[in-house]
């Protein structure tokens, strides 16, 4: 992110860590759900496919069976652009949480799941006050103008005062 966002609430790398730790407590769930199964429950639950490619260890993938990959994530290098991809990857972590409480009878996983849910619900509100922050920072008739991290020269010009 650009220096002049200096009311940034959230900071880069501990939102990162928090969403690898997102990860670990997904990996630890399906790993806590998955240990010790038999072949029989293994077919039951329709998992052999996944148990042939990876026996019961944890390979982050969709539910329809696309790995994750660094492809995911978006990234633009414009601070407007960015912060609306991350406002709209936290609404859809917190959708998919929502699918998985539907489907869910385990209390121990639902308050898991409950938790991250949370935590989705609070950074696209902190992305979202950041947002804000920066596009009052800038000419209300031009911040769709050009890349305020990269186009300096025109941010300059623009946020002198006329």
């Amino acid at each position: 992110m650009s220096s002049y966002l200096i009311h940034w609430n959230i900071s880069d790398a501990s939102l990162g860590t928090e969403e690898l730790n997102h990860l670990e407590m997904i990996g630890a769930i399906v790993y806590q759900l998955t240990k010790g199964l038999t072949e029989d429950e293994i077919k039951k639950q329709g998992f052999e496919d996944y148990f042939v490619d990876h026996t019961t260890g944890v390979y982050p993938q969709s539910a329809g069976g696309s790995p994750f990959t660094a492809a995911s994530m978006q990234v633009k290098g414009d601070p407007i652009t960015d912060l609306h991809e991350n406002m709209a990857a936290e609404q859809k972590a917190r959708s998919t949480y929502d699918n998985i409480l539907r489907f869910c009878d385990d209390y121990d996983v639902k308050d898991a799941i409950r938790f991250l849910r949370e935590r989705e619900v609070v950074h696209y509100q902190r992305f979202g006050e950041n947002l804000r922050l920066m596009t009052d920072k800038l000419d209300e008739k031009n911040f769709y103008a050009f890349n305020p991290s990269f186009d300096k020269k025109c941010f300059k010009n623009c946020m002198k005062k006329k």
